[in-house]
């Protein structure tokens, strides 16, 4: 899981930097790794994207911190979209 999984969260990382939020993979010691998104313009609008294989089918998906599918991690741009959409402040 690890290299695809860390491959496509830095694809992510990526698209949300060019979006203009501060994002980065974080990898915890247990082994988890994860992006970590933050607004800078309302640095309490925060989220943790993962991304994993679906069990029920053969795709990789970036997905919530509560565990449901964002996006389909073969379109990074489009989940930077979406996650951009979510944390943008009032009036962005």
């Amino acid at each position: 899981m690890g290299d695809d999984n860390f491959g496509h969260l830095e694809r992510l990382v990526s698209e949300l930097d060019a979006r203009g939020l501060l994002a980065r993979v974080v990898r915890t010691q247990s082994g988890r790794v994860f992006v970590r998104v933050i607004n800078p313009k309302a640095t309490s609008l925060s989220e943790n994207v993962t991304c994993r294989l679906a069990a029920d089918l053969p795709d990789w998906w970036y997905c919530w911190s509560w565990g449901e599918r964002l996006h389909t991690a073969d379109d990074p741009a489009g989940a930077a979209t979406k996650v951009a959409r979510v944390l943008a402040a009032v009036g962005e």
